[in-house]
């Protein structure tokens, strides 16, 4: 493992390789904050190599500030206030001083109530709502401030660092405390690679990150793959209160807004369908205005399903011409959506840019996308993702619009209604049906007697069984199958679902439902969708993407409705396809939701580039401990010969991907000796520590599709 000097001078070499006009590429924010109390000077140079590891979020300009015992850093990407929104933006007598990553979307009206109390703004920028809503409100700013965002905030007089995240993750931010001979300090950053290029933070590999992985197919946080290294929770805030001369800061984790539901059968029905149906279009396409808001073009994501249908639709008419758009066809007929996505264009009038991505594809680009989520990622579609972003950024884009946020909030997914039957079942007094079956399925896919008691915990935490953990208890499988001796030894008695910080308590008093839609919401949607599938890969290549069923008018308006709203029998999104029926055709409005997929077998194609099998390989699995190189081997050859389409087959190619993802991670960050993991530019480096990998290129290594020779199981 390098030492966090030597991997810092190794990134900015990386970093100086890659900053042409070509490879600059969104907003960013960084810094470092002396918690001994003896307002140190910050190491030189280390913020500015910080940002300098995000140049991607924020290539328009930097800003700094700088002051005894603190450092703040921004990279900006100018969308709002184009010629004067420089970061650090301070309140009137420079006492407050902020850097941001995001957007305020009711900044209009929020400056015009700001000004009405006096205070006077310089820029045409949403970020200096920040310092003048802190004049007013201190810590209760939050309860203020709509939108998405990470937010650094300096308080002269009060002496104060805040550190907050918007309520439901779309910005991430990271931070570390790290100790040096002579005192501790707090470091954070927009992504984890500005901690990494400070110098002061080594990259070490955390089992219980990983571990996540292989509970939700993602990183909720507070947990990530680096030990040491918290993701801030969404809607919550640190507090750093710096004391007098000599006397220790003081750091406090505070929540300002959790996703909250009724009691159980005191839901909201509307006075009648037509009303309700009314009340929830004029909510929805006040966001989808509220996100057409920049000072550059917008644009919109589209697929076959009715979320982004809708928006799409909406953001159309709002303009008054057709949105620009972009879609993915997924080269294979079973997973390709873009006839369905005609539909849709064909009504609004658009032209959807179309981006095609395969399975070669999906395989080339991993490292470039473990590169930037941080984090080993299960879902291959995130790679179509990424390249989807690219080609947003390579037409000169730099704002779209998604679909995200309508499953979670409406019960998309179809484990929502498994559950739901299962359910049924388990209503037949003294026969718990459904309880045997999803037993008996967990037995016959290989779950032991010993995981019983991990259910149980698990229920228990998120305040009784949920619909997720059906679809989470078919990833955890790949533990059993595949993690080495240590980490069982390393990882035994711990729980995820424990990690989350539910208030079980609360949660045993709403509807079955909603319980489902809040881990959702608290897991699933920040961990992956607007992580490795949003923020990540769209800010790697310059592109804010934008929700508007992330709105919090939205998230308020849905989350006190009846259950049956949202699943209808086992109907899913039923009041968002009343809507989408005034703006769609009605085969759009009503088509089954169908999982946006790309294909799992891309890791294990025969002719696959050389450093998968190096990854997995037995010498680089024991070098780095995580997996038993004789069941990952065994399994490489076996799941082939698994019906094609099964749940066991799929469990086990959940499970291949997360190995290989997990190996290419520590490749990435922590250990380049594992493999030949090429750059996109086609160089290689050689040694230890993360490998450079520049925005918008690909890897060339073809792949096919021949079975591999079935082997004995080990014993």
């Amino acid at each position: 493992m390098e030492t966090p000097g030597a991997y810092a001078t190794r990134l900015a070499w990386v970093l100086k390789r890659l900053n042409t006009s070509e490879n600059d590429l969104m907003c960013g924010i960084a810094g470092i904050i002396d918690l001994s109390g003896k307002r140190r000077a910050t190491p030189a140079g280390a913020v500015r190599k910080m940002a300098d590891a995000i140049i991607h979020r924020g290539p328009d300009e930097d800003g700094y500030l700088e002051r005894p015992g603190l450092s703040f850093a921004s990279r900006r990407l100018s969308i709002v206030g184009l010629a004067d929104g420089r970061q650090p933006a301070f309140n009137e007598d420079r006492s407050v001083a902020v850097v941001f990553n995001g957007e305020l979307f009711d900044y209009p009206e929020m400056k015009a109530e700001l000004e009405a109390h006096g205070h006077r703004f310089i820029t045409h920028c949403d970020t200096e709502i920040v310092p003048h809503r802190w004049e007013d409100n201190q810590e209760d700013m939050f309860a203020h401030l709509r939108g998405q965002f990470a937010i650094a905030l300096w308080d002269e007089r009060r002496r104060r660092v805040i550190l907050g995240r918007d309520r439901v993750g779309i910005c991430p931010l990271y931070w570390t405390r790290q100790t040096t001979a002579d005192g501790e300090w707090l470091l954070f950053g927009s992504e984890i690679k500005a901690l990494l290029a400070s110098g002061m933070v080594e990259a070490k590999p955390d089992p219980r990150g990983i571990n996540h992985i292989f509970t939700f197919f993602s990183l909720p946080g507070p947990v990530t793959c680096f030990q040491g290294v918290q993701a801030l929770v969404p809607g919550h805030y640190l507090s750093i209160q710096l004391g007098a001369d000599g006397e220790a800061a003081r750091v406090s984790d505070h929540t300002y807004w959790q996703l909250d539901y009724p009691d159980q059968g005191q839901e909201y029905s509307g006075s009648s369908p037509k009303a309700l149906t009314d009340d929830f279009e004029e909510v929805l396409l006040g966001a989808v205005k509220r996100r057409l808001r920049a000072d550059v073009p917008v644009v919109s994501y589209i697929s076959g399903g009715v979320d982004s249908s809708v928006v799409v639709a909406m953001s159309s008419k709002v303009r008054g011409s057709p949105i620009p758009s972009f879609t993915i066809r997924i080269m294979d007929p079973k997973l390709d959506e873009v006839a369905q996505a005609q539909v849709t264009a064909k009504w609004v009038g658009t032209n959807p840019t179309i981006v095609e991505c395969g399975a070669s594809e999906v395989l080339n680009n991993y490292p470039r996308l473990i590169w930037a989520a941080e984090g080993p990622v299960v879902d291959t579609s995130c790679a179509a993702l990424l390249l989807l972003a690219q080609e947003v950024h390579r037409q000169g884009f730099k704002v779209a619009l998604t679909g995200e946020g309508a499953d979670e909030w409406l019960a998309g997914y179809s484990w929502h209604k498994v559950n739901r039957a299962l359910g049924y079942l388990d209503s037949i007094p003294g026969l718990p049906l459904g309880k045997m079956i999803r037993r008996m399925m967990a037995r016959r896919m290989g779950a032991s007697q010993l995981s019983d008691a991990y259910t149980a915990r698990a229920e228990e935490a998120v305040g009784g069984h949920n619909g997720w953990h059906d679809i989470y208890g078919l990833m955890s499988l790949s533990k059993e199958r595949f993690y080495s001796p240590w980490m069982r030894e390393t990882l035994a008695g711990q729980v995820p679902f424990e990690d989350l910080g539910f208030d079980a308590d609360r949660m045993r008093r709403w509807h079955p439902l909603n319980r489902e839609l809040c881990l959702g919401g608290r897991c699933h949607l920040p961990g992956l969708l607007l992580n490795a599938k949003g923020d990540r890969v769209a800010m790697n290549n310059s592109v804010e993407t934008r929700y508007p069923f992330l709105d919090e008018a939205v998230v308020s308006f849905v989350s006190k409705l009846d259950p049956n709203w949202k699943l209808r029998g086992f109907r899913e999104k039923a009041l968002l396809r009343r809507v989408a029926e005034r703006w769609l055709p009605k085969e759009v409005a009503w088509r089954r939701k169908g999982m946006f997929r790309a294909p799992l077998t891309s890791f294990h194609l025969e002719q696959a580039p050389p450093f998968i099998d190096q990854l997995l390989s037995p010498e680089s699995l024991r070098r780095t401990g995580y997996f038993n190189p004789e069941a990952v081997t065994h399994w490489r050859q076996a799941y082939r010969h698994l019906r094609d389409g099964s749940l066991y087959r799929t469990s086990v190619e959940l499970g291949l991907v997360a190995v290989t993802a997990t190996q290419l991670w520590h490749q990435t960050f922590i250990d380049s000796s594992l493999a030949d993991v090429p750059s996109f530019g086609g160089a290689r480096r050689e040694g230890r520590g993360a490998i450079e990998i520049p925005n918008g290129a690909a890897l060339t290594n073809g792949a096919n599709t021949r079975p591999l020779p079935l082997v004995p199981r080990p014993s």
